[in-house]
């Protein structure tokens, strides 16, 4: 093994595949992880992973076609060449799943099965049942194992990173992390440290996230000069299941799989939703997009179940639509379902006491995945219009020698995600990334030769940080501070966005930070197992993403994916269609990469431009129907087409 050193921060599929391509390239890994890594949120990825491969080659997919449906689902804000490097490489990802011993869906044949996913006329979502991504993450453990017996990487689970420790020249040269359960902090020496730690649905108070889900690994290099790439792309998953404490995904597997999203024709209707004929449903999917039905993108789903519900055709009159997996809408038998869906199906029925293949489902959209993220450069390769490989450029920050992967980067996505492909972009980071960050530590100096000084100044100020925390005694609860920010960025910053409330919640969130900064009380002052403590930091490092976030949707005057803008005065016109309603796509001022830079306390914007050398941006409406009849049976009027 190299004498040199990585520290991966995060266990998700992204810290793990990394991990794992590190070792085999020679260099060693301490690899962190707030929780076991087998607990990280990547488990939690139910429906498949993407890849063209034989069969669907044979239905007339490529590698091609996986890449174009990537950029256009993403509404052209995704640099092109790292979405088709992605693409070409995801047939070979598959197969190394495959050999790793993922048990992948089969068919009758003992093929690998595939499965419909949103933005795709074709098959090419592999799968293992509904729980892909579990699956995903036990085999990368696995081998992750293997090379910690042989001394390779080592394990640090329970342990919060704290700040990235930067040499006089502004390079990232460690991390500063604390034990979770001692409450020990210490720096470690690093030739490179690679980010991997996924998402920050939490700072909207509820989605489909876990609760370690904050972002403060982004926001924590965010405020030492990492810029963040698109931060304003949120993306809302159209089919969740609302509660209390937090939102359960219920996967796009149930709509590849033959499920139907409808509502009854009649607004307010209160009957059991198996009491409502055919007749006096309104499959609005099947009825808007009559190619796609409902594989569509997220963005376009989650708008058209908001509209709908908007236009008082929700259940009861309410914010929520059924999601129907039973036989007599879908056509397939019951075991059939049960055994390709069981594991989405268990948690319905846990939370709902209801068999979703018997009753239909009831569910709303709700915030799931963040398409911005740390800004990551790439190496362009002129002749092939992917990237250079083993190139150190690729998936490093601004910030030299610190690199992103998985969720925490911005890269692969654009402005909306197809749904698949995270799965899919978190393995293929780590996996091609790491040969570049070998070639990069091996050209640098050794670490060891920085000064020890330089590591116990980053623990100090992180001692003298969480002392301030720990002897704040005034009457804001972080906590309560979080459930307002939440709120308001749920209410104002997710489906439909008018700059009015933007401005509303920029003011609210300026108002949380001196409220934090001034007059916050820990319920907690102990040292040890201090989860408050943990909170609280992270509570700060979700107002300044918060901050980031509606920023930059506040600047970006159109609408793209999954940022839909509305005039102030059109919010109220419910009258209207949203898209008569919104700000149209602008590519003559829009086609381009927002940057966010933290300057002196604030948020700073700038822009670069996409590079969309290899596809011309085109109109993107999925096929929707301007003007469909309303469906015959309809005795008022339904939803205008939108």
């Amino acid at each position: 093994m190299s004498h040199k050193r990585v520290i991966v921060v995060g266990g998700g599929l992204a810290g793990l595949s990394t991990s794992m391509k590190l070792a085999e390239e020679g260099v060693a890994v301490d690899l962190f992880s707030l929780v076991p890594v087998k607990r990280s949120h990547s488990v939690c990825a139910q429906g498949g992973i993407n890849a063209c491969n034989d069969v669907a080659r044979q239905q007339g997919y490529s590698e091609w076609e996986h890449f174009d449906e990537t950029v256009f689902g993403g509404d052209f804000l995704a640099n092109q060449p790292p979405v088709l490097e992605m693409a070409r490489m995801a047939p070979s990802i598959i197969d190394m799943l495959d050999r790793m011993g993922v048990p992948f869906s089969r068919t009758p044949e003992g093929n690998r099965d595939l499965r419909l996913f949103g933005g795709s006329l074709y098959k090419r979502t592999f799968y293992a049942g509904a729980t892909t991504g579990q699956q995903l993450l036990y085999a990368l453990d696995e081998q992750v194992r293997h090379h910690e017996v042989q001394g390779h990487i080592t394990k640090y689970e329970f342990w919060e990173f704290l700040a990235p420790v930067m040499d006089p020249e502004g390079r990232c040269v460690g991390i500063v992390a604390q034990d979770m359960r001692t409450m020990q902090i210490r720096s470690f020496r690093a030739d490179a440290v690679v980010m991997a730690t996924g998402g920050n649905g939490l700072l909207f108070g509820q989605s489909t996230m876990s609760i370690i889900c904050t972002g403060s690994g982004t926001a924590r290099c965010y405020q030492i000069g990492a810029k963040l790439g698109n931060p304003e792309f949120v993306q809302v998953h159209p089919t969740a299941i609302p509660g209390e404490d937090k939102c359960r995904l219920m996967s796009e597997s149930a709509r590849g799989e033959g499920g139907r999203l409808w509502v009854p024709k009649k607004r307010n209707d209160t009957r059991h939703p198996n009491d409502i004929p055919e007749a006096e449903r309104d499959y609005f999917l099947e009825r808007l997009y009559p190619k796609y039905k409902n594989i569509v993108p997220r963005d376009i789903a989650t708008r058209e179940i908001f509209y709908i519900c908007e236009q008082g055709y929700g259940i009861g009159g309410g914010q929520m639509v059924y999601l129907d997996l039973t036989e007599k809408a879908t056509g397939i038998p019951y075991e059939t379902l049960k055994r390709k869906l069981g594991g989405i199906l268990e948690i319905y029925k846990k939370f709902r006491g209801v068999d979703p293949l018997l009753e239909p489902m009831k569910i709303y959209p709700a915030v799931h995945y963040s398409m911005g993220g740390l800004w990551v450069d790439f190496a362009r390769d002129d002749k092939t219009g992917g990237l250079k490989k083993a190139d150190p450029r690729n998936q490093m920050t601004n910030i030299t020698g610190l690199y992103a992967a998985g969720e925490a980067d911005y890269q692969y996505h654009g402005a909306n995600r197809l749904g698949a492909n995270s799965l899919l972009s978190c393995i293929f980071t780590g996996l091609f990334m790491a040969p570049g960050i070998r070639k990069f530590i091996e050209s640098r100096p050794p670490v060891a030769d920085q000064s020890q000084q330089l590591y116990d100044t980053a623990v100090e100020k992180q001692k003298a940080a969480q002392t301030r925390l720990l002897n704040s005694k005034g009457s804001d609860n972080p906590y309560m501070l979080h459930r307002e920010l939440g709120r308001a960025m749920s209410d104002n910053v997710t489906i439909i966005r008018c700059n009015s409330k933007l401005r509303q919640t920029l003011e609210l969130i300026e108002s949380l930070k001196d409220r934090f900064q001034n007059n916050l009380g820990l319920p907690d002052s102990g040292l040890w197992n201090n989860q408050s403590l943990a909170f609280a930091r992270a509570c700060w490092d979700m107002m300044l993403l918060s901050e980031a976030i509606t920023m930059a949707a506040l600047a970006r005057d159109e609408s793209r994916g999954s940022h839909f803008k509305i005039p102030d005065e059109l919010m109220e016109r419910h009258d209207l269609p949203l898209d008569q309603r919104s700000l149209p796509r602008d590519d003559e001022h829009w086609l381009k990469t927002t940057l966010v830079s933290y300057v002196d306390g604030k948020a700073v914007l700038s822009y670069e431009p996409v590079d969309v050398s290899l596809v011309a941006p085109r109109a993107r409406n999925y096929g929707k129907v301007t003007a469909p009849a309303a469906p015959e049976g309809t005795k008022e009027p339904l939803a205008a087409a939108h």
